[in-house]
């Protein structure tokens, strides 16, 4: 039940192993749906719990590092991007395009593009070298196992989980569905579509009960799902620049990863994917982005939004 655009998604070819009697559930102080592997977590059925994985650590042995200006906050790598100017024209919603498709298009691709990165880095992100799963000098994000209690993993092994449990969610049919069906979202009905004021009886939704994707035929969950995903996304994010921004910079992709960051930053924005609480390691970072123009006018996509 999917659209045109969803169905030329590729598979993502990395298909680390999944751990045992562990859950990616919780995160930044919020209780979890339980459950055991990578079947409980944000959106694995409709009464699912908070986004996947814990929160961040104070005090951990990072935290016995020296605070300095990150080599990421340093000019010229700062300032370093593919493309100049605001992203805000590539995140917007299409018109005639449901906004699940676009949700499920992008978060794809995003995760395709940050698995990318992460094996050219993987080769040094050993539980020797990252020890924890750090996101800059006294913050360790862990992990909750069987019972519930916060466990310190090594980053490499975190990351591992996260990516295969964004990978489990991205081919499970009943969240992210391929399959065509009478649905298009090619019609005058899309929300996108609609001007201001315009009635909503056009999208079929007679009992009054919608939700984002409902029209490109993704359940209801689908939203929550995409958060959770997004919310792994950024941590993995946030460890690479603290942790092996050095590795980036000496392969000369710095460009190519501010500008990954920047267009996935700024489509969380449009579409409220990540809290404010979850930017934290990162906050400096994103805020000298702003300051270079680079988040300019996103507000001009959050009509469409609000319409909806």
């Amino acid at each position: 039940m999917a659209s045109h655009l969803f169905g030329r998604f590729r598979r993502p070819g990395k298909q680390p192993s999944s751990p045992s009697q562990q859950s990616p559930t919780g995160g930044n102080g919020s209780g979890g749906s339980g459950g055991n592997g990578f079947n409980g977590g944000a959106g694995s059925s409709p009464g699912g719990g908070a986004s996947p994985a814990g929160g961040l650590m104070p005090n951990s042995p990072t935290g016995a590092r020296v605070a300095a200006k990150p080599l990421f906050l340093c000019k010229p790598f700062v300032t370093s991007q593919l493309v100049k100017g605001s992203f805000s024209t590539i995140v917007v919603l299409p018109k005639y395009v449901d906004q699940g498709e676009w949700l499920a298009l992008n978060v794809f691709e995003f995760f395709d593009m940050l698995n990318r990165f992460y094996g050219v880095i993987q080769e040094f992100c050993t539980p020797r070298n990252c020890p924890s799963m750090s996101a800059g000098p006294g913050l360790d994000y862990t992990w909750l196992d069987a019972n519930k209690k916060p466990m310190r993993l090594p980053a490499p092994t975190y990351i591992e989980y996260v990516l295969q449990w964004i990978s489990n969610r991205i081919n499970d049919e009943t969240l992210f569905p391929t399959k065509a069906s009478g649905t298009t979202t090619a019609t005058a009905a899309t929300p996108s579509a609609m001007m201001p004021g315009a009635s909503r009886s056009l999208t079929g939704n007679q009992s009054g009960e919608n939700w984002v994707g409902k029209e490109g035929g993704f359940p209801q969950v689908f939203e929550q799902t995409c958060k959770g995903i997004y919310k792994q996304m950024f941590r993995v994010f946030a460890h690479i620049y603290h942790t092996h921004f050095d590795k980036i910079l000496h392969m000369s992709l710095e460009a190519h990863f501010n500008s990954l960051f920047v267009h996935f930053i700024h489509f969380s924005r449009t579409f409220n994917l990540l809290a404010p609480g979850d930017l934290e390691p990162l906050r400096a970072l994103i805020e000298n982005f702003e300051e270079q123009g680079l988040f300019k006018d996103s507000s001009s996509s959050r009509p469409q939004q609000q319409q909806q």
